[in-house]
């Protein structure tokens, strides 16, 4: 039983509020007012997803006094998220029943209809589709990777014996492997049946008997004698619990960058609104662009012990600009990517622009310019980069203003050539005359056109890039490599092979990372076309740190 429609929200001081029934359960859902500017910045992928299961349905009034009573109304607000509470349903009635009554597969109904997307209200997805303009449907607004399921009572013994187990479900790429990120459970009054180790427990007011059994089954528990205040509940989320993710299974824990130096700064800037943006701002005379900048503490000290004497000189900090997948956000690249631990690495200034479908390269242009007021960066050095949709932007960069790169990371994703993000032809004319050093990547199973031997567009895109880097075997490539004879390529993925081909082991995802390094007339490589075998539409780590040693190479003089 999915949302058909936007539900019914009524506000009051406090903040939004809006139920749906489901199948199994019902959704009572509470959005406190939060400070930070959620419409603009999407906060949803570091977000906890906070699921209570209460042992009595609650109306407004004590939904803010529950959720204020136990930390969970500051948590929200400082994700601009929502407090979820959930009840049960008897199955076939649909209406209301105990906890002990209830289907033992709630979470996986929950997780069915929950979604995180760069189009949101009030905690409710609009799942909102800008190739067919069309509305996908609605979704409780959550991320099923950061699941923070909060029992108390009969709800906390359904949840310890129900869902401290693996199952499989609706994941984020079809059926997967799925579990909660975090248990919290206060006042048990079963034994609890621990299926898998991963799940990390936090226990409240709980019996020696049930600590004794997480102790010994569970890889990450802490424990408190009594419940806690809201304080030590945020606390304990703050020091424990966010660590934790489950993109696919396995559980995730991701490092204190923050505390390690790292610099997170959200930004919002006004640009003009240009003639060829067909996005949500189209026809306006301006419009708002948010942002993330990820960078190391003291990185703008010119006299900064970790600065290179090349970044003394040139008065600057290298900049990239990232651009994430289509109905993604700043942090889901930043991270699922990798390139915020990148940027940490080599002490770069990372720049992830948020919802950047509804902006145009020109606007970048502009953004760039006030990016440039506010952060001192060399503008010999500026990269950028993306993913899927974030590629298409990226070679929008590249064929409309190549002048302002120093080269380009382009991942997984082209529209044919000579057209921008919309899929419109650019009027003004495409770049076939400034060389621009590119870094090309796509998974070798992935199911969308990422490689020539998948589509015409991606075969003509790295002939584009080989004729506009001036390679040696652009010619060879442009006469020889016919997407009708793929059968007969010398190279079954490119159709040639490079003048060079270096091979990069990825450990962590037992892939191997083939990059066929084109070189160009002047005896530089200029064109990188890398693929990773065993990935499909996916952009990783191990991927962007060579893409990066690639274009910190160069710079645009």
């Amino acid at each position: 039983m999915k949302m058909e429609k936007m539900p019914l929200v009524t506000t009051t001081s406090d903040g939004a509020f809006w139920k749906n029934t489901y199948e199994k359960f019902e959704a009572r859902v509470y959005v406190p007012k939060s400070p930070l500017q959620g419409d603009i910045l999407n906060y949803g992928f570091n977000a906890p997803y906070l699921l209570v299961f209460a042992e009595k349905a609650l109306d407004e009034a004590e939904q803010v006094a529950f959720a204020r009573q136990h930390g969970f109304e500051k948590l929200a607000a400082d994700f601009d998220s929502s407090v979820v509470f959930i009840s049960p349903l008897s199955e076939g009635s649909g209406q209301p029943c105990d906890w002990a009554s209830a289907a033992p597969d709630i979470l996986s109904e929950i997780i069915s209809n929950s979604k995180i997307h760069q189009y949101h209200k009030d905690g409710v997805v609009i799942a909102n589709n800008v190739f067919r303009h069309a509305i996908d449907g609605y979704f409780i607004r959550g991320a099923i990777f950061r699941i923070l399921l909060c029992g108390f009572g009969t709800g906390a013994d359904y949840i310890a014996e129900n869902c401290l187990h693996h199952f499989e479900g609706d994941g984020l790429w079809g059926r997967s492997d799925l579990a909660p990120a975090t248990c919290v459970l206060t006042g048990l009054s079963v034994a609890p049946e621990v299926g898998a180790d991963d799940i990390p427990v936090i226990s409240y007011g709980n019996s020696a008997e049930a600590n004794e059994l997480f102790e010994s089954r569970c890889k990450y528990f802490l424990k408190r004698d009594s419940a806690p205040s809201a304080q030590e509940f945020l606390s304990d989320y703050y020091s424990f619990a966010r660590q934790f993710r489950r993109m696919n299974g396995p559980l995730q824990i991701d490092p204190d960058l923050e505390k390690d130096g790292l610099v997170i700064e959200p930004g919002i800037a006004e640009v003009k609104t240009s003639p060829d943006n067909c996005g949500d701002d189209k026809g306006s005379a301006s419009h708002k662009i948010g942002y993330f900048a990820f960078y190391n503490k003291g990185l703008f000290e010119s006299e900064a012990e970790n600065a290179t004497n090349a970044e003394k000189a040139a008065g600057g900090v290298p900049l990239v600009l990232g651009f994430h997948g289509g109905g993604d956000s700043c942090f889901f690249f930043a991270t699922m990517a990798g390139w915020a631990k990148i940027c940490h690495r080599h002490n770069f200034l990372l720049v992830t622009i948020e919802n950047h479908l509804n902006s145009t390269a020109t606007e970048m242009v502009e953004l760039l310019e006030i990016l440039k007021k506010k952060y001192p960066i060399d503008s010999t050095r500026i990269y950028a980069t993306g993913f899927s949709m974030g590629g298409c932007k990226t070679w929008d960069m590249i064929q409309e203003y190549p002048e302002v790169l120093a080269a380009a990371a382009p991942m997984d994703a082209t529209f044919d050539v000579g057209c921008n993000v919309y899929g419109n032809k650019v009027e003004k004319g495409i770049n076939t005359t400034v060389p621009v050093p590119v870094f090309y990547a796509g998974g070798e199973v992935t199911p969308l056109p990422e490689l020539p031997f998948q589509a015409q567009k991606c075969l003509d895109r790295m002939a584009y890039t080989l004729l506009l880097n001036n390679a040696e075997l652009a010619d060879r490539y442009e006469e020889e490599v016919k997407l009708e004879n793929k059968d007969k390529w010398e190279n079954k993925i490119w159709g040639i092979n490079g003048d060079e081909v270096e091979t990069s082991y990825d450990e962590s995802r037992d892939a191997t990372l083939t990059m066929q390094k084109f070189r160009s007339t002047d005896g530089r490589i200029l064109s990188v076309f890398a693929s990773i075998s065993g990935q499909g539409h996916d952009c990783r780590e191990h991927t962007c740190e060579h893409a990066w040693n690639f274009m910190s190479q160069f710079t645009r003089k």
